[in-house]
């Protein structure tokens, strides 16, 4: 992800009906925080999956992802996208329960001496449930493993709205933020009409 961009001039600018703005915030940590508890399991657990058939991450993807407008991974050249999910610097766990994939979790080692919090998404039905706190204790455990300075993420405000925070108290700091402009999905069909309801789709005049 390229971080260096033109800055924007003070002002509103007018965003076409058939694309979308958010606001993108990069945190980052630079040393292992304290750990924090687990709240129970419930039978979940965090498991690698090496080298997952791209149809079936994309199945994933989309479910954790969809209704916060994940697109990326969505509609990613097959050749691209396998040459990211089978590179042995990217490890990629899933949050199951009793065998069904439930949770997404990718980190990104491919820049030396760092590593990206890439993706890190839920079913609907475990927000709140204590299962991010889980998945995350997990990702600060895998990423600290290695010899890294620096463990980074970014976030936007079209993800869950406690993401952000989540994020801060899991020790991430904001360092970044920048304005991201891009064709809504829902309107080309790369992803579904009703996806994201929070986020209402513009109809063109």
């Amino acid at each position: 992800m390229d971080t260096e961009n033109p800055p924007l001039t003070a002002g509103y600018f007018d965003v076409p009906a058939n694309m979308l703005a958010t606001i993108v915030t990069c945190l980052e940590m630079r040393t292992r925080p304290a750990p924090r508890p687990n709240p129970p399991s419930d039978g979940l657990m965090v498991e690698p999956w090496p080298s997952p058939a791209t149809d079936a991450y994309r199945a994933l993807y989309r479910r954790v992802g969809e209704d916060w407008l994940w697109v990326s991974r969505a509609v990613m050249d097959d050749d691209k996208l396998e040459t990211i999910i089978r590179d042995p610097a990217v490890e990629i766990y899933t949050m199951t329960r009793d065998g069904e994939r439930l949770g997404l979790l990718e980190l990104d080692f491919r820049e030396p001496g760092q590593c990206e919090l890439a993706f890190f998404g839920l079913d609907q039905s475990l927000i709140g449930s204590g299962a991010g706190r889980i998945m995350m204790n997990a990702a600060i455990d895998k990423a600290w493993e290695k010899p890294i300075s620096r463990f980074w993420v970014h976030t936007c405000h079209l993800d869950h709205p406690a993401a952000l925070a989540f994020y801060q108290r899991s020790g991430f700091a904001p360092y970044k933020r920048m304005v991201e402009i891009f064709e809504d999905p829902r309107q080309t069909g790369k992803l579904r009409a009703d996806a994201a309801a929070h986020f209402p789709v513009l109809q063109a005049e």
